[in-house]
């Protein structure tokens, strides 16, 4: 303690405040209160950041628990003294999960499509926008190319299908070997245009060759028929086109627009409550199929191998074909671009969310030289179509399932596959799992079973890289935007320096008055001479 000074002196009064004043400096008072609050901050922090991961949390504590609980029963025999009827009732939970994924492919693919397609005003994106929406097409189609490309060169699901050889897939294998190029390119074409929409919701278009016997002679005849199986490809396609007519009609399409909006934020709270039942459905998918397999090291291989594809294509795409075509376009240092934005890219592996990185990453392409018009119309616009990572994932796994099911990919399915994957993603919701949704589209479009429960046990992992290239592919197109504006702008001032040039009278000419622009500046000429004068560039 310091005693209180005399109060008559002023020198030392001024003399105790500045010792008193560098107590609390020295020695604060209140330590103990401050350590209690920092602990006490950094608490709520902990619990702050467990209720946003809650859901990737449970999602890894409910394959951590079903590994556990398949490999228990498995060792304990309990594999062979399940009957038929109770392992249907131990995967039942399991079963629940696929049924309402299922559930929502409809509304999901119809009013996202609708709502995205109506949202792409092409008068009003003009020519930046199309630029923009072209570079995220061949991007997607791209990394689709490249992760079946990826898919059908390493075949994670070719070892566990050897072994899982059944006899019931194997009429269905020769069936579709047996089928003609030519037809399976015109049932495509046909199940683009469906001849009915309703009947297009859960079925499509199939040729079947029946064998008849024509003057002793054995004919294949075709005959066209409806199978099960959702036409989404129509679907798709409808939906596309619908929602650019309702843009086209204005303000008397604005009440339509506004209703399948409407639907699918409804589809969209719909999923995550889906969602935080994907963990027991998860758990009881995984013990299912560990007891069902009879070698679990070879399951766990063809999974890692699944995972390798996925994020392999992720690495690939995401360091080289879109730094390549970055710098092929601007001459510029892609990885200088890219490691500006690696708080954003970090942003979006903690978060799994492209729409949740979103302001963030605005601010890390204006940091990178991007302007603000530029950086807030197109980033808006690739988070809601441009789904790279997504893209790549999606084919990946399509082909991982049909490996599994040991059904053969011709031409045909595999440029269907990439044509649903692409067109899936305009629209595409940008939250966590939204890749799985759409993933249940292709598999219908190709006829596959929507069998997708090892694909969710590693889903809180993959989807993380999903959503980092998602976000690079949209600040690298903002970049490439930025580099063709100032492009045109050095273009658009070019023709001002090439003979620029202008008759003077005798008289002597007034400073003439510049308009704006820097590339130019007068050169006037020597007193008394009264001949041309020219402009002369600083370039």
């Amino acid at each position: 303690m310091v005693a209180d000074p005399p109060k008559g002196d002023p020198k030392r009064l001024a003399a105790a405040e500045s010792i008193v004043n560098s107590v609390p400096a020295l020695a604060p008072k209140e330590d103990p209160d401050a350590a209690g609050g920092s602990s006490c901050c950094s608490w709520n922090q902990v619990r702050r950041c467990l209720r946003a991961n809650l859901l990737v949390l449970l999602t890894v504590a409910a394959v951590v628990a079903g590994v556990a609980l398949g490999l228990g029963m498995s060792a304990a025999g309990d594999a062979v003294a399940l009957d038929p009827s109770r392992m249907v009732a131990f995967a039942f939970p399991g079963e629940l999960l696929l049924r309402m994924l299922r559930m929502i492919i409809l509304p999901l693919v119809v009013c996202s499509l609708i709502g995205g397609a109506a949202s792409l005003d092409p008068s009003a994106l003009g020519r930046l926008g199309a630029w923009a929406l072209l570079f995220f097409l061949v991007t997607t189609l791209l990394s689709s190319a490249l992760g079946v490309s990826l898919a059908l060169a390493l075949q994670p699901g070719a070892s566990l299908a050897a072994m899982n050889t059944s006899a019931e897939i194997n009429p269905p294998q020769e069936e579709a070997q047996s089928k003609e190029v030519l037809d399976s390119f015109l049932d495509l074409l046909r199940n683009i245009f469906p001849s009915n929409l309703v009947s297009a919701a859960f079925r499509s278009y199939s040729t079947t060759y029946v064998k008849e016997t024509v003057n002793g002679t054995e004919v294949k005849v075709r005959v066209g028929s409806e199978v099960e199986g959702m036409n989404i490809l129509g679907l798709v396609v409808f939906a596309i086109v619908f929602g650019v007519c309702l843009r086209k009609l204005g303000p008397e399409g604005e009440l339509l627009i506004r209703f399948f909006n409407s639907v699918n934020d409804a589809t969209m709270v719909l999923v995550s409550w889906i969602m935080w039942y994907a963990p027991v459905g998860i758990l009881f998918l995984v013990a299912s199929k560990i007891v069902e397999m009879e070698d679990v090291g070879m399951l766990f291989a063809s999974l890692g191998k699944y995972i390798l594809c996925c994020l392999l294509g992720h690495a690939i795409h995401g360091l080289l074909v879109l730094p390549l075509i970055y710098f092929f376009f601007t001459r510029k240092n892609p990885y200088r671009f890219l490691w500006g934005i690696i708080t954003a890219l970090a942003t979006a592996f903690g978060t799994s969310s492209s729409s949740a990185t979103l302001p963030l990453m605005m601010k890390c392409v204006e940091k990178n030289g991007v302007s603000k018009h530029i950086s807030r119309f197109i980033l808006p616009i690739g988070a809601t179509v441009n789904m790279d990572g997504a893209a790549l994932f999606q084919c990946v796994a399509a082909v991982f399932i049909a490996q599994l099911n040991q059904q053969p990919l011709d031409f045909v399915k595999i440029i269907t596959i990439l044509v649903t994957a692409t067109a899936s993603s305009v629209g595409a919701a940008g939250i966590p799992a939204g890749g799985v949704l759409t993933l249940a589209i292709i598999l219908e479009a190709v006829n596959l079973p929507v069998d997708i429960s090892l694909i969710l046990a590693v889903d809180w992992l993959v989807d993380r890289s999903c959503t980092v290239l998602n976000v690079e592919g949209d600040a690298f197109g903002a970049g490439l935007l930025q580099h063709y504006v100032d492009r045109k702008k050095c273009q658009s001032s070019v023709p001002e320096l090439i003979n620029v040039k202008s008759e003077s009278s005798v008289a002597p000419l007034p400073e003439p008055i510049q308009e704006g622009n820097p590339l130019l500046k007068p050169y006037l000429p020597p007193a008394g001479d009264a001949d041309t004068f020219e402009k002369e560039s600083v370039m």
